[in-house]
């Protein structure tokens, strides 16, 4: 089976379920969506449960059991969908992907997504108090993505945790990367992204800054500013001061 045959045939072995409300003539305010996924890559199943952009559960099917998004989300109830049904629903889809591949493999173009990671702090910044970092990868498809973390450019793997893969109604995903940090002046961390069989990686940066530092810059760029501004008043008045005593001389000269 072919990387590009597998890849693009992961499109349609998406199988999305509305759990929403009754079809009516006004959208709908929220919506909620099963999303099941099978692929020749790790993970080689995933369903999520999701509650608009935000995920809700996630099935582990190797554990056959809903696991919550978040610790307090109660659990799912059971009798909706009992793990028997779901791994059915998961061998037809690996069913149908195998199908598709033998279809497709050679006639149509793979399908990928380039993955769009950024790197920000969980709470408000202060050098050398705990804090965690970040990652929010995006535009990932198909759902095969190492995430991996660096300090001054070596491998940080202590205390990182990552999420499951979140659909997205384009058809993508999105995850999240987790380091637990001490931030210090000076210091450089990276998120690293990684498609499988791919030779590159997406590298987004984050630099602490002290906030007071920026502060006193905006400040400094304000004080700048506002004196800039009165050079260049004080300066417009001075012209105008030279052009009326222009125009009075030449006057003056005529009626002489």
């Amino acid at each position: 089976m072919g990387a590009a045959g597998g890849s693009a045939v992961l499109a349609a072995a998406l199988l999305g379920a509305a759990l929403g409300a009754a079809v009516t003539d006004e959208p709908p305010v929220h919506a909620m969506a099963e999303v099941l996924f099978c692929q020749p890559a790790a993970p080689s199943l995933g369903l999520a449960l999701t509650f608009d952009t935000d995920q809700l559960f996630w099935f582990d099917f190797p554990m056959s059991r809903w696991t919550p998004r978040l610790p307090g989300l109660p659990p799912w109830p059971p009798a909706l969908e009992t793990p028997p049904q779901l791994l059915h629903d998961a061998s037809f889809c690996q069913q149908l992907r195998r199908g598709l591949t033998a279809l497709v493999t050679g006639k149509m173009p793979e399908s990928r997504g380039v993955p769009v990671a950024a790197v920000f702090p969980r709470h408000p910044l202060a050098l050398g108090e705990p804090n965690t970092l970040v990652c929010l990868v995006e535009n990932i498809f198909p759902p095969a993505v190492d995430i991996g973390w660096r300090r001054d450019g070596v491998p940080v793997t202590r205390g990182v945790t990552h999420t499951h893969y979140t659909p997205t109604a384009d058809l993508a995903f999105v995850r999240f990367s987790y380091l637990p940090v001490t931030p210090a002046a000076g210091d450089v961390y990276s998120c690293v992204v990684t498609r499988e069989g791919d030779n590159s990686s997406i590298i987004a940066y984050w630099v602490p800054q002290d906030p007071g530092l920026d502060e006193e810059l905006e400040t400094a760029l304000c004080g700048a500013a506002m004196a800039l501004g009165l050079l260049l008043g004080l300066m417009g008045v001075a012209m105008m001061v030279l052009t009326w005593r222009g125009k009075r001389g030449t006057v003056g000269g005529v009626w002489r």
